[in-house]
Formats: structure tokens, C-alpha cells, sequence
């Protein structure tokens, strides 16, 4: 196994190997079993200071990133975009330019703005960590959410994953896909037609229409939020009716002829894509999958700060 990512940035699954993926799952086992005793935290990143840009409002991930960093120990310098000059009209660069004037070693960036961690890591010199650009990549969900089946079933290799929901506008849905074919499983995705993208083929994913024989087909359904804030248009008639359709509930999981792991990415749409007897049953692994965010996230973070001193 590898000791060193072969990449100085992570921005998206698409430029990992499975090395990679794999060594950042062994280094967030370590520090799954640090976060669970008594004294939760670890000095790797005494000397490390990171700072937090979000450009887009975010609650869970924006948290899993802060803590991470504190359980490390790192200086972190947190930076809303709401509150910043970005108002005034500065651009990106000269907004980081200023913040890595203050020393930054590593940046955790989210963006609207599909390619916005790309273009940074090519003109600033600071390790970056892509949290979510646009409708692009969100790279980090897609480890935790691919560690959380391997804690699961021991292993990725040959399950088979079904992405239910808004395909078209989801990073989280991109970035799964890139990563649990990079580690064996099988992937398709399930929704409605008008919801998927048209590169599906190229992503070598096949599509159903139909919810029930999605679910009768996979081990885990990753059940992904309807993204309204980034639908221009109408892409089905109402709520009440994809929730109809493709709503997974009590009903339609007792009517398999075997037990499914149900995922999801949060924040859940309760009513809507999850019925909260489904959300808060047995065969629910999201309170793991928050849980794993952060001992993922410490991984990427410490092992990215390894690059830096060994420059």
C-alpha cells in the first residue's frame, strides 16, 4: 500500500486512484478508533493552519470539515461569503490571495461554480480540498458514503449501489459514482427520465425507471435529496407526486423479498424521498455516515499536510 496520495489536491474523485481511496480508508480507520475514546484529539496538524471558504450556504459538511480540523489540532480560519468583500464584487483569487497572506497551508473550499477548486489549486500555492463545486464533484461525500458500505459489508467489491433521485444537479451522485466503480461495486441509478443526465452512458450507468425494481436489484440505496435550489425549471409536477413514485417508505421496503441498506447524504427531505419510519429504522446507516464524515475528512486533511512537509 501507498504511503502518499499520488495527487497534492483533492478535487474530485475522477483524479484518484484506487491506491488513493484506498489508503485514505485505512488512515480514517485509525482515526475512527481516536474519535471514539475518551480523548478525541490528536497534535498531526498542531502546525498546520486551514481555512474554511464557503461560497455556498452548508450546514453538516462545513461542520465535519471544522471538527476534523480540531480534532487534528489544526489553526482554522473560518470565511463566509454572505458576510465578505465577495459582496463587494472581489473575486475569488483576490479572496484567497488575501487569506493565504495570513499563512494558510490548506484550503476547504465549496463553490457554486463547477471547477472553481480546479482552477484555484492551478494559481495558488496552498493544498486544496474541493467540498462540493456546483453540480460537478463532492468528493469527500462520496468517501464517506463508499467507507460507510465498506464498514457495512466489509467490503465495496461487487455490491450493487442504486442512486435514487435528482441525478442531474447532484455532485454527491458524480462523485459516487466515480468512486464506488473505482472500487468494484456495481452502480445504476433510479428516477425520474427527466432528472438524469444525458452522459449517463458515458459513465457506463444504466438508468431505472421503476423504484421497486431498483430496490429489488441493489445492497444499498444511496436516496439523494431533490435539489430545488438549482432547478431553473420544473422537472416533475409536484413533491407530493416524485414522493408518490420514488418516495422509499416502510411500504415499498416491506414488499422486497430481502433486507436493503438504505443511505443518505443529507439533509433529508423527510416525507419526500425518505418516509421518517424508513430515516429512522434498522436499515438505515446515516447517523454512520455522519460519523464516518469526520474520521474521512481528518484522513484527507492529515495526508494532504503530509504532502506539505515533505515538499
Amino acid at each position: 500500500m501507498m504511503s502518499n496520495l499520488s495527487v497534492d489536491h483533492l478535487l474530485g474523485i475522477k483524479y484518484l486512484k484506487k491506491s488513493d481511496i484506498d489508503l485514505i480508508f485505512k488512515t480514517a480507520d485509525n482515526f475512527k478508533k481516536i474519535i471514539n475514546q475518551p480523548i478525541k484529539k490528536v497534535p498531526s496538524l498542531r502546525d498546520i493552519t486551514i481555512a474554511n471558504l464557503f461560497f455556498e450556504n452548508s450546514t453538516r459538511t462545513k461542520l465535519s470539515f471544522e471538527l476534523a480540523e480540531k480534532r487534528l489540532s489544526a489553526d482554522v480560519i473560518n470565511f463566509a461569503s454572505a458576510s465578505s468583500s465577495v459582496k463587494k464584487g472581489e473575486t475569488l483569487l483576490d479572496t484567497v490571495n488575501n487569506i493565504l497572506a495570513m499563512k494558510v497551508d490548506i484550503v476547504v473550499m465549496r463553490h457554486p461554480n463547477p471547477g472553481a477548486s480546479v482552477f484555484l489549486s492551478r494559481n495558488i500555492d496552498a493544498k486544496i480540498v474541493n467540498a462540493g463545486d456546483g453540480a460537478h464533484e463532492h468528493p469527500t461525500q462520496a468517501l464517506l458514503d463508499a467507507y460507510s458500505i465498506r464498514e457495512k459489508y466489509g467490503e465495496v467489491e461487487g455490491k450493487k449501489v442504486v442512486i435514487v433521485g435528482d441525478i442531474l444537479h447532484s455532485r454527491v451522485a458524480l462523485s459516487n459514482i466515480y468512486c464506488l466503480q473505482k472500487l468494484g461495486a456495481e452502480v445504476k441509478v433510479c428516477g425520474p427520465s427527466s432528472l438524469m443526465p444525458k452522459h449517463l452512458d458515458a459513465l457506463g450507468v444504466t438508468h431505472f425507471p421503476d423504484l421497486k425494481e431498483a430496490l429489488q436489484w441493489c445492497d444499498v440505496a444511496n436516496v439523494l435529496r431533490i435539489q430545488l435550489e438549482r432547478q431553473d425549471v420544473n422537472y416533475f409536477p409536484s413533491l407530493r407526486e416524485y414522493a408518490m413514485v420514488y418516495g422509499v417508505d416502510k411500504e415499498v421496503l416491506d414488499g422486497l423479498d430481502k433486507e436493503i441498506t438504505i443511505m443518505h447524504p443529507g439533509p433529508i427531505n423527510r416525507g419526500v424521498e425518505l418516509s421518517s419510519d424508513v430515516a429512522d429504522s434498522d436499515h438505515a446507516i446515516i447517523l454512520d455516515q455522519v460519523e464516518n464524515g469526520v474520521a474521512i475528512r481528518m484522513a484527507v486533511l492529515y495526508l494532504l499536510a503530509g504532502k506539505i512537509k515533505n515538499n
